[in-house]
């Protein structure tokens, strides 16, 4: 994934010189957001062709598509929208979505707000179909109230049978006191993984740390994964300053997948 701060052709000549698959990118401001995106389609374009790597999209993080101001929340859900059409200009077939956030008042009408994120997604899923972009839901931390354990993804999959689930490691380990939550994804929505984010922790913050530097157990999640049968993207989350610890996640992880 790009560091969204730094300018989208240069982290692309970076991951590719580390020997990556694809670039997720993640369209945030300053740098990645879907205005930029779009001025610059057509050399962001070349520099994946050049250097072979394929492309993913992680649409906006900082948006609150279920904002209790209507006002904002179309603003988002607009914002959303536009990266969902340039995604497809990019020709992208698949993008990361997080569920909406509870935000202010939110916690004490958790009911409107599922609401609003459930209106939200409807609208994100006819558009996706339309424009034949597969749409990875993201499970998220405690914090964020909707989308964060295995049940929450129940009603959501039954209501939306075209959402694919996107497994983050990092979301799921934090306060997972009893150390299952990974493990019940897997178990509750194995064929509806379509995506994996890769990251360590100590299950207190969402530090994207380099594997083997938390708590995460992935070994076992590795074996799971396998059980169900999963041969797609995995994307890797680590965030250090130095690259060299993506390089070395990742063969630590490939490792795990052509030991078993």
């Amino acid at each position: 994934m790009n560091f969204p701060v730094r300018p989208i052709l240069e982290e692309i000549d970076i991951i590719s010189r580390l020997g990556f698959d694809y670039l997720e990118l993640a369209m945030d401001p300053p740098m990645a957001h879907h205005s930029i995106v779009a001025s610059n389609k057509a050399a962001i374009s070349r520099a994946l062709k050049d250097s072979g790597l394929g492309l993913v999209c992680h649409l906006p993080t900082f948006v609150t598509t279920a904002d209790l101001t209507a006002s904002l929340r179309q603003a988002s859900i607009a914002e959303m929208l536009r990266s969902l059409d340039v995604a497809a200009e990019m020709g992208v077939k698949k993008v990361v979505l997080h569920p909406s956030m509870v935000i202010g008042m939110g916690s004490f009408i958790l009911e409107t707000v599922k609401g609003h994120f459930f209106d939200f997604l409807s609208e994100m899923v006819t558009v996706s179909q339309h424009l034949n972009i597969s749409i990875c839901l993201e499970n998220m931390f405690s914090r964020n109230l909707l989308g964060v354990e295995p049940e929450d993804f129940e009603e959501i999959f039954r209501l939306f049978p075209s959402v694919k689930l996107t497994l983050d490691t990092g979301h799921a380990n934090i306060h997972d006191h009893q150390k299952s939550r990974l493990q019940n994804f897997v178990q509750l929505h194995g064929a509806r993984i379509g995506h994996l984010h890769f990251s360590d922790n100590h299950g207190r913050r969402d530090d994207h740390l380099a594997i083997g530097e938390g708590s995460v157990n992935f070994e076992e999640l590795v074996q799971s994964l396998q059980g169900v049968g999963y041969d797609d993207t995995l994307t890797l989350e680590v965030f250090d300053a130095n690259r060299n610890m993506l390089v070395d996640s990742r063969e630590q992880i490939k490792a795990m997948f052509e030991n078993r």
